[in-house]
């Protein structure tokens, strides 16, 4: 059985045309993946909800430093933010987060799954006969 833990909260984009206005975002943690956290945005019109799956310990420890290459970095931000900075082959979004949400979100999935003890959450006979015919 997994257990998630989701949490909703008000973004910006600082770097964006409107940088002062907020979206709405989730920020979600299944144990069934303990090693990854997903920052989903609500679909616009037609379009499919916009998610991205990163690593957890990069999230963490972007709430103190600067961390990460390539599609994902994550940095302390001005006025008590986090900036998650997503980049695509064709573009780049900088979404700055309550840096207080981040903390809560993270306690929340470490009591789920507390740090070190990923693998003991892992279902590796599952993903094993998915991979396999």
């Amino acid at each position: 059985m997994t257990v998630a833990t989701s949490w909703s909260t008000a973004v910006t984009l600082p770097e964006g045309p409107f940088p002062d206005v907020a979206v709405e975002a989730q920020l979600r943690f299944d144990t069934a993946s303990p090693y990854a956290v997903c920052l989903a945005f609500p679909p616009l019109g037609d379009d499919d909800a916009a998610q991205w799956t990163f690593g957890r310990e990069l999230l963490d420890r972007g709430r103190h430093g600067p961390v990460g290459l390539g599609d994902v970095t994550v940095a302390p931000g001005p006025e008590d933010r986090v900036l998650i900075t997503l980049r695509s082959p064709s573009a780049r979004a900088v979404i700055s987060v309550p840096a207080a949400v981040v903390t809560a979100f993270l306690l929340d999935s470490f009591r789920l799954v507390p740090a070190g003890a990923e693998t003991e959450h892992l279902d590796v006979d599952a993903a094993l006969a998915h991979l396999l015919p």
